[in-house]
């Protein structure tokens, strides 16, 4: 058994105005895929949460080839985890 060291990098994307269950569809496809996998996924995809997604999983390759000096092929989406976000009251002012 070989003993890679591994190492964990992450991004964090705030304040996105989309509800938690339409950027979990998409989140739950990519888990476990390569890194190069998951970008043709993602633009074959047709959903609108897809591009904030993007943008996430090209940050953390980013931040892994530049931060930790790892190569983007041998990156793996280990996990994503979507949460609600805050929520934005709108008024109907009255008379």
């Amino acid at each position: 058994m070989l003993n890679k060291r591994t190492t964990e990098v992450h991004t964090l994307g705030q304040h996105i105005s989309m509800f938690a269950h339409k950027a979990r569809r998409v989140t739950d496809q990519i888990c476990g895929l390569a890194y190069e996998e998951t970008f043709m996924i993602l633009e074959l995809m047709p959903y609108r949460a897809c591009y904030p997604i993007f943008k996430l999983v090209y940050s953390a390759g980013a931040n892994a080839s530049s931060n930790m000096g790892s190569n983007e092929a041998n990156l793996v989406i280990s996990k994503a985890i979507v949460n609600k976000g805050t929520i934005m009251k709108r008024l109907k002012p009255r008379a």
